[in-house]
This record gives structure tokens, sequence and C-alpha cells, in this order.
């Protein structure tokens, strides 16, 4: 089976059942994933949530924010004496 027809046979259900599937372990009837099924099934995720998602619904999304030119970040970098007690 190659990447599309697979793709164009998953709707969201059978997506979110793939990733519970990743994310416990097990099928829905109990019996374990093994890994290259674990990694099948992640791997179908993926490709289904970047053909068919938003950028920001994707799993393993990160906002990393905007800043402005000129902007600085809250974070202090100074470097900071440590003390040991």
């Amino acid at each position: 089976m190659n990447i599309e027809h697979m793709l164009s046979v998953l709707d969201p259900e059978i997506v979110q059942r793939l990733k519970t599937a990743v994310e416990i372990g097990k099928w829905p009837n109990g019996v374990a994933l093994s890994q290259e099924q674990r990694e099948t099934c992640m791997q179908a995720v993926l490709a289904w949530e970047y053909t068919h998602l938003p950028e920001e619904q994707r799993t393993g999304y990160i906002d990393k924010g905007k800043k402005k030119e000129g902007d600085v970040c809250d974070d202090d970098t100074s470097p900071q004496p440590i003390r040991f007690t």
C-alpha cells in the first residue's frame, strides 16, 4: 500500500484511534502493539495530520511565538555566580 492510498482511506476517527494506540501501546481490543506497528501508526498519523490539519493543530507543534524587531526576550542571559552552601 502506498502512502497516497493509505492517506485516502484514513479519516479523523481512525487517526484518533491510531494516536491512542501509539500513546497507550495497545489496540482497542487490548493487544499490545509491536515496535514496528507503533512506528507505522505514528508515521501514518503524522503524514495524515501534515496533509489535513493546520500546523498549530498537528502532533508535536510548539508555538515559538513571534518577536517584533527590536523586542528582547524576558530571559536574563547575563552570567550569574553560583554559590555553594
